[in-house]
């Protein structure tokens, strides 16, 4: 039995066009498209037809970076597959790539297949994994390789929390040069792990214990200058580089130079680092607990350089970092000492109506919505044409998205698993109003209709702007 949806009348909106057009789904695939109201569009038939008058119809987002039921500091990310996947999908995002966490001492396989069990049967949407590396070695070296032939194309290794996920020079420069041959993705996270724990306990010997030290020891010059090192050794090895969660002004300006080189180096930022402050983190009370994340939020004028990158295409894409922690009995946690504060904030929801309110404020055109939020972190990540557009044959993830209607982003209508959000209050223009996942209706007129299970894993090509 095959079935059939059409999708007529709304303005289809990729990262290369925007057109009146009906969409015909089969199969949960896209079928084809016909301008709207031509004699080949009113042949469209369908079981199912979704009135998309007055409305944009975009491809799902892709969330790049998210962490759920991610142990850290001696608890775990509050969103378990189940419940992050299904606040991703209220947010118009219909896959999610998520870290799988090497354990010092254990398999890249062992984590690999951990974090495989928990979400297997219980996402929402379609998902795929990172790799991050703790424990680089000869094994660890070989599992690489079958990793990426296997569909795992990418991994993460820090320069922050030594003791934790921490990589020296030395096993950073072995992953890339592994990368280099085998056609893997090294991601960094970039910031002088070493420098911040100095400082973080000179600040504390100081009785400087409140969140927003947080961010005044998290250095930009030690973001700039773990960026900058991380370039360099990507270029000794011949590999290309990812950099996560880029957050301030002069780490903006090492990608710019490397990438101005000619160099294959790509920049990620989320909405935290677009949209908030340090004056969230220096909210009184404990709240700015809250807004702890690593890289942490940076003083406003930062922001600007942000925009300009995404608009420049120095920054390519924005994901969200997705690690919530509750308030209430989690953030809790480092009360009296801000390095015990898990870090992590909750997102997943909120990008895709973020990224739209920019382009309503002027930051970026609709075209570039959704080319850093669908097309290149499809590309990036292997997964493009299959996601990330809407022609035929890609996956019938499509979002109708309703430009006009009116939120109030608030922790008490969201659907993330978490007791606050970071937006709270933050009036915003534009809704997803109806998603479908491989043609299927995951929310519909603003009513959840997916199931668990209904997800699934989605194995990945090399990065496309390599080949």
């Amino acid at each position: 039995m095959s079935s059939r949806t059409v999708v007529r009348g709304g303005l289809v909106v990729t990262a290369s066009d925007e057109i009146h057009a009906d969409v015909l789904i089969e199969d949960g695939r896209v079928a084809a498209l016909a301008a709207t109201g031509t004699p080949a569009a009113e042949a469209f038939t369908a079981e199912r037809v979704i009135d998309a008058s007055g409305k944009y119809v975009i491809p799902g987002g892709i969330d790049g970076h998210t962490h759920m039921e991610m142990p850290f500091g001696g608890t775990y990310a509050a969103d378990t597959f189940e419940t992050g996947t299904r606040a991703a999908a209220w947010g118009g995002t219909t896959t999610i790539v998520d870290f799988a966490i090497q354990s010092v001492g254990r398999s890249l396989r062992a984590g690999l297949d951990a974090w495989h069990a928990k979400a297997e049967g219980n996402c929402a949407i379609d998902y795929a994994f990172h790799m991050i590396v703790s424990d680089v070695n000869e094994k660890t070296l070989k599992e690489m390789d079958l990793l990426v032939e296997e569909g795992v194309t990418s991994f993460k290794q820090f320069m922050a929390y030594p003791g934790v996920f921490y990589s020296d020079d030395g096993q950073i420069l072995r992953a890339m040069q592994r990368a280099a041959e085998n056609g893997g993705l090294i991601m960094m996270h970039a910031e002088n792990g070493i420098a911040i724990d100095v400082l973080v306990e000179q600040a504390l010997a100081r009785g400087e214990t409140d969140p927003r030290f947080h961010g005044e020891v998290r250095k930009a010059l030690l973001e700039a200058e773990a960026t900058h090192r991380a370039i360099r050794l990507a270029q000794v090895a011949g590999a290309p580089l990812y950099v996560v969660h880029v957050s301030a002004t002069e780490a903006v300006a090492e990608l710019t130079r490397a990438r101005d080189e000619g160099l294959p180096v790509f920049g990620e930022t989320c909405p935290q680092y677009l949209f908030l402050s340090t004056d969230n983190l220096a909210e009184p009370g404990f709240e700015g607990a809250k807004y702890v994340c690593s890289t942490p939020l940076r003083p406003k004028e930062h922001q600007a350089a942000l925009w300009r990158g995404l608009r420049t295409n120095d920054l390519q894409v924005v994901s969200t970092d997705h690690c919530p922690f509750c308030f209430s009995g989690q953030k809790e946690l480092g009360r009296g000492d801000f390095s015990k504060i898990p870090n992590g904030m909750p997102g997943v929801e909120n990008r895709m109506d973020l990224l739209h309110q920019a382009v309503v404020d002027g930051h970026i055109s609709r075209r570039r919505w959704i080319e850093i939020a669908c097309a290149t972190p499809a590309r990036m990540f292997g997964l493009y044409p299959k996601k990330g557009t809407i022609a035929p044959g890609a996956d019938a993830d499509i979002v109708v998205y309703d430009p006009h209607a009116e939120q109030v982003v608030s922790a008490e209508t969201h659907h993330m698993n978490v007791d606050y959000s970071a937006y709270e209050g933050r009036r915003i223009t534009g809704r997803v109003e109806t998603v479908l996942s491989r043609g299927e209706p995951v929310v519909t007129e603003r009513e959840y209709t997916g199931r668990k299970g209904h997800g699934v894993y989605t194995p990945r090509a090399t990065c496309q702007y390599l080949n």
